[in-house]
């Protein structure tokens, strides 16, 4: 683990300011494996012990927020939008101060994850961890087996990134309207993704519904509402 300075991990306990933390260690009231530490002093939390007026000190593990949202169309993912339109926040009003876990568009509706543990950001937004993200997709046009093999294999988006393998499947087409629904997996993150593979076969979308994260879904979580996740759906998403 990572050396943090004394008198930080002595504020982080709350003993009190950093400035005034220094001072007790100034005062030669700390001390680190029995031994009276000096300022500058750096130390390992999971295996030092750190005393102040003979007790030990030690840092209350911090319990993360995971937050599953099913976020409707006409609301923009970010924590504070200039144009002052409705924001996921404004959905989810908790006392912590959360995040969402990637993006979805203004005109995307579905699954998003809202968190305070930046490691899980990392790990669910990072494509080297392949953590899938199931949308399900209506399209103008009929959709062919020959349109699905291709976002399956990789299509070409942004003039020449090609995107990895996906999964895809056709849901339903309807001859009458005209339109197809599909469902694609993918476990990269590029911006509108989704949306410009469907362009690159030559259809546009209509609708656009993320599904799945991992295993997680949103189809018992009604549009514009919210809840907690359970540890062991968060470690579902990163297994």
């Amino acid at each position: 683990m990572e050396l943090i300075r004394l008198q930080k991990y002595l504020a982080t306990a709350g003993i009190a300011s950093r400035r005034k933390c220094e001072e007790l260690i100034e005062a030669r009231k700390i001390k680190v494996n029995g031994q009276i530490a000096t300022l500058g002093t750096k130390i390992n939390p999971e295996e030092d012990i750190v005393e102040y007026n003979g007790k030990v000190i030690k840092l209350e593990k911090k319990k993360h927020k995971y937050i599953l949202l099913n976020k409707p169309i006409g609301v923009v993912t970010t924590a504070d939008d200039q144009f002052d339109r409705e924001t996921v926040l404004d959905l989810v009003k908790v006392k912590e101060r959360v995040v969402p876990v990637g993006r979805l568009d203004m005109y995307t509706s579905g699954a998003l994850i809202l968190t305070d543990d930046g490691d899980f950001v990392y790990k669910v937004t990072h494509p080297k961890h392949e953590i899938t993200k199931q949308y399900t997709v209506t399209l103008s046009g009929i959709v062919s087996k020959e349109d699905i093999l291709k976002l399956e294999e990789g299509v070409k988006i942004d003039n020449s990134y090609i995107t990895r393998p996906a999964k895809a499947r056709i849901m339903k087409i309807d001859e009458e309207k005209n339109i197809s629904r599909v469902e694609i997996t993918i476990h990269e993150g590029k911006n509108r993704q989704v949306r410009k593979m469907c362009e690159a076969i030559g259809k546009k979308v209509v609708a656009l519904h993320r599904a799945k994260i991992g295993n997680i879904g949103v189809k018992d979580l009604k549009l514009g509402t919210w809840r907690y996740l359970s540890d062991k759906e968060v470690k579902q998403i990163l297994k």
